[in-house]
């Protein structure tokens, strides 16, 4: 049995100082590959370098980084592009890779070769066979999918195709275990393990001596630029490759035309000299499908980290908004092992429905391998919407004057709900729970403002939001049934808002009481109980029914029309109660009323605040002279 692609656990690896990769010709490669398949003790994996002294320099930066050769945990498919292209052997060499081999042509109806032949696929060829189609109809197929899934292998030419064969039988040396982020877009937390590199660091530190001077795990590299870079600040990760040749007629970046490089070329960091396992490249179009490339092969990025001796390198196809977010899942996925490709893809689901990341190298065997993480949604907390409209609304409508006292604690608030919405805050900055504790903190201060503010002047402009947002808005046909508090039929319906900032508005009318009740939706839900008349002198017991939108703290309160304040007291004038949602619950006040009291019809008006929203529930009641 041979070692390296049917061993027992207990067979021995090359020794430390035997070498792993074994440089041979061309016209080698098919004898020292059936060598390697067929030995029985374990032999170094032949690489083709005739004519590529850029591939046996990354032989050498490879005896770094791996030590020992183990049998690769084999896909459960395997698909060659353009095999008479490749040089003989490399298909040999790959064959370990897959359990089973189809031909080129099942992939032409993809939807009957995954009802036939399901499960994950491994696809190598040359990059230039790596063209939309096929690869962009496998990219979309096995998107988000937990039974397929897509795999590549590739390189410049077929010395390349085989040398990342190659790399796929090697095993990471002990002490290689370094992890880094270098961002030139974030300021991203320090995960401890994880050495985070950004854009201050660009400026105090030689970011071209901590990559290439650290042997790395994995290693993320994030920034702007084209297929043949990526900005770290004033650093550069170059994909020029001194030693293949450019093609005529292909575009190039400054450097292919005798100009100098748009940054400092003593801060340059050739990728292929990167010493790292796994190289992630976190930028828009760091590796193009072959004809959807802008540059010519020479300078682009993604071959040129398949060039050196990373065994995995992730590149994304297209643009994405990789950002926080992804950064922070990146790393949590480096600490636990989990895969590169599918953490980011499940983080970015959420912002658009197409694959950004594709995985050049096998990925880690299963049974070693976290879950893949589900793909995330952007979708924030509904007390974050719902109060996000509120705030909109009472700063941008002219409901409350400029001068008024709430604008500013109201602005404040509004900031915070912005970032909350946006995805790098809400994915990665603060947990939901981080999120509405705070939330939930600052709105319960709010309240107690607005309850206060009204109780102590009920004339307040906040309390003239029905009239303001109901004179902007339309009436919806929907009517409902009601019962008034006076036990009469009555008609609920509401105004929809004409404008973004203007809010619908509810509203309850008995044909006795008038406009009884007012709300936002969302907001408590008030009834006022009382007797019908109370004495000159005497109190009047007041039932506040409320019925509130979610559970939690509530303010409340009770005012009477001015011209009635100076003869009553009210009792409380204003309280708060931790209301469970859902069923209605009651709230007791008193208004006394002072001897000389006119006699006639008064009325009272209840509100209740949460959440910023004011509910209002009036009724009519008469004082009738004492009885003797």
């Amino acid at each position: 049995m041979n070692a390296v692609t049917g061993q027992r656990p207990d067979r021995p690896h090359p020794g430390p100082d035997s070498p792993l990769f074994r440089p041979v010709t061309y016209g080698q490669l098919p004898g020292a590959v059936k060598e390697f398949l067929e030995a029985a003790e374990p032999t170094a994996v032949p690489v083709p370098v005739e004519g590529r002294a850029d591939l046996a320099q990354s032989v050498e930066l490879a005896s770094r980084l791996y030590t020992g050769l183990q049998r690769p945990h084999p896909l459960d498919l395997g698909v060659v592009l353009g095999a008479e292209q490749l040089p003989e052997g490399v298909a040999a060499l790959a064959r370990p890779l897959a359990r089973a081999w189809v031909a080129e042509e099942e992939l032409a109806d993809l939807a009957a070769f995954h009802a036939r032949r399901p499960g994950t696929l491994l696809v190598i060829g040359g990059y230039d066979r790596l063209n939309l189609d096929p690869v962009r109809a496998l990219l979309l197929a096995t998107y988000r999918s937990r039974e397929y899934g897509l795999t590549l292998l590739s390189g410049r030419d077929g010395a390349s195709v085989a040398w990342n064969v190659a790399k796929q039988y090697a095993r990471p040396a002990a002490g290689v275990d370094a992890l880094g982020l270098f961002t030139d877009t974030d300021r991203p937390p320090h995960l401890p393990g994880v050495q985070v590199f950004d854009d201050r660091d660009f400026e105090r530190a030689d970011i071209q001596a901590e990559i290439l001077g650290t042997r790395w795990r994995r290693v993320a590299f994030q920034g702007h630029g084209k297929d043949d870079s990526v900005n770290l600040g004033e650093f550069t990760i170059c994909g020029l490759n001194h030693e293949v040749p450019a093609r005529p007629g292909l575009l190039g970046p400054r450097c292919a035309y005798g100009l100098p490089c748009y940054k400092p070329e003593d801060k340059l960091v050739p990728l292929s000299r990167v010493e790292a396992v796994e190289l992630v490249l976190s930028a828009c179009n760091s590796g193009p499908l072959a004809d959807l490339a802008l540059y010519d092969p020479k300078y682009q990025l993604l071959l040129n980290a398949l060039d050196g001796p990373a065994r995995t390198v992730v590149s994304a196809v297209s643009v994405h908004d990789s950002d926080r977010p992804e950064n922070v899942a990146w790393m949590r996925a480096a600490l636990t092992g989990a895969d590169s490709v599918d953490t980011l893809n499940a983080s970015l689901a959420g912002s658009h429905p197409y694959p950004a990341f594709m995985r050049f190298g096998l990925p880690q065997a299963p049974q070693h391998a976290p879950a893949a993480p589900e793909p995330a949604e952007h979708r924030p907390d509904p007390l974050v919407l719902t109060v996000g409209r509120r705030l909109t609304a009472l700063l941008t409508s002219e409901l409350l004057p400029h001068n008024h006292p709430l604008r500013p604690r109201l602005t404040k608030l509004a900031r915070k709900v912005d970032l909350w919405v946006s995805r790098p805050t809400h994915l990665a900055d603060q947990s939901p729970a981080e999120i509405r504790s705070s939330l939930t903190a600052d709105l319960q201060s709010l309240d107690h403002v607005i309850a206060e503010q009204v109780a102590a002047n009920p004339e307040n402009e906040i309390m003239n939001y029905p009239a303001h947002f109901g004179d902007r808005s339309s009436l919806d046909p929907q009517v409902r049934e009601v019962t008034c508090h006076c036990g009469r039929p009555a008609q609920e319906f509401t105004r929809r808002g004409l404008l973004p900032h203007i809010l619908d508005t509810t509203c309850a009318v008995c044909m006795r009481c008038g406009d009884v009740t007012f709300r936002l939706p969302e907001a408590p839900a008030l009834l006022a109980h009382a007797a019908d008349e109370v004495e000159q002198g005497g109190v009047l017991e007041v039932r506040a029914s409320l019925a509130a939108a979610r559970p939690g703290p509530v303010r409340l309160g009770l005012f009477v029309p001015t011209y009635l304040r100076e003869d009553t007291v009210v009792e409380p004038a204003t309280t708060r109660v931790r209301a469970s949602g859902g069923q209605p619950e009651d709230v007791a006040f008193r208004v006394r009323f002072a001897p000389a009291t006119a006699p006639q019809a008064y009325y009272f008006t209840v509100f209740a605040v949460q959440d910023l929203a004011v509910s209002t529930a009036r009724r009519h009641f008469g004082v009738v002279p004492r009885r003797a």
